[in-house]
């Protein structure tokens, strides 16, 4: 059996755009991908603190060290630019693994630069 868990987060994400007409995704500054432990691709859900959207898409990486969060296709419905966003990436793993786990949580500021990194958990 494999349960689903929290790998990893971007809490307090700046969205820095939104782009309608593109294929969907969104793009995060590949530092930041890095830190959260988030993979080019990877299926993350976002959580918009601004109005309550949820949304799942993949990531992409953008400009290492930019600070952009771009929302992009049809999630651009759901996020404005300068919502404030949780980004979150989860493994499935073994309930044995699970117990294991230390999620990366990355905290950021206003200009989606590192405040505090750390991995939770035990």
């Amino acid at each position: 059996m494999f349960i689903k868990v929290l790998k990893g987060k971007l809490h307090r994400a700046t969205v820095t755009d939104t782009k309608l007409h593109y294929p969907g995704s969104v793009a995060i500054d590949s530092k930041l991908m890095e830190a959260a432990d988030i993979l080019p691709y990877e299926f993350v859900m976002i959580a918009d603190l601004n109005n309550g959207n949820r949304l799942e898409t993949y990531a992409i990486p953008a400009e290492p060290g930019s600070g952009e969060i771009i929302v992009l296709g049809a999630a651009a419905q759901l996020v404005k630019p300068k919502d404030i966003i949780i980004i979150f990436s989860c493994a499935f793993v073994t309930p044995e693994e699970a117990r294991k786990i230390k999620p990366k949580v990355v905290l950021l500021d206003a200009n989606n630069k590192i405040k505090k990194s750390e991995k939770s958990g035990k």
